[in-house]
């Protein structure tokens, strides 16, 4: 029988939360900074392997957004990674639940998430705010830097691995190279004709700078997460 009053269990709680979750966020927050120094690093060695060999007006770069945010951008895409600040729990259906190293610790499952997203580069270099990006995929950490990774091709650690391996720089390489080669690979498919076949007199005059005519990847079609 519990003899704590509801007082003492609140703060009981209280520390043994915020304590987990201080963790996960300063693992979360010195990874993403990590994996900033490896977007730099694997920006400056593609581009040097690419020398003479693309048209100058194709770039491959990498830029700091800020705290929470950097992007990496591959000719036509835009790679942007932004980390999450709040720490989070799985739903009761996640198959995270079966993986004995979460059964093991329920303290285990509180995660930090950093999103890969997939943009246009220019949706960004005609100010198109309408335009579609697309989340291809999410790296989870815990309180003891042990990870796993959802999103498209991303194999390199799965829910049912998470605690056997910690994030570190190979893997960061690992899950960018995944996410490169899959948005250079995800082209621009023609909208339906049938999604496009009216527009408005304001979409012409009002913006001219095209920021209303919507532009992604899969306008009109599925995005499906058929292999998270």
């Amino acid at each position: 029988m519990n003899t704590q009053s509801l007082r003492e269990r609140i703060l009981t709680t209280i520390v043994e939360k915020s304590t987990i979750k201080q963790k996960v966020f300063d693992n979360t927050f010195a990874t993403f900074n990590e994996l900033k120094d490896t977007l730099f690093e694997m920006a400056s060695e593609m581009d040097d392997a690419l020398e003479g060999k693309l048209d100058k007006r194709v770039k491959l770069e990498y830029r700091d957004r800020g705290k929470f945010e950097a992007q990496l951008q591959i000719a036509s895409d835009i790679l942007i990674f932004q980390m999450h600040t709040d720490v989070f729990e799985f739903d009761s259906n996640h198959i995270i639940w079966q993986n004995p190293y979460v059964q093991a610790d329920k303290a285990n499952s509180y995660c930090g998430v950093i999103n890969i997203y997939n943009f246009l580069s220019d949706s960004f270099k005609f100010n198109r705010n309408a335009d579609d990006g697309y989340l291809i995929g999410r790296i989870f950490i815990n309180r003891e830097r042990k990870f796993f990774v959802e999103g498209k091709r991303q194999t390199l650690v799965r829910p049912m691995a998470f605690g056997k391996s910690d994030i570190d720089r190979g893997a960061l390489v690992s899950i960018v190279e995944t996410a490169i080669f899959y948005a250079i690979n995800f082209d621009l498919l023609m909208p339906p004709y049938e999604n496009n076949k009216r527009v408005t007199v304001d979409q012409f005059n009002t913006k001219m700078d095209n920021s209303k005519f919507v532009t992604g990847k899969r306008m009109g079609y599925d995005f499906n997460v058929d292999d998270i």
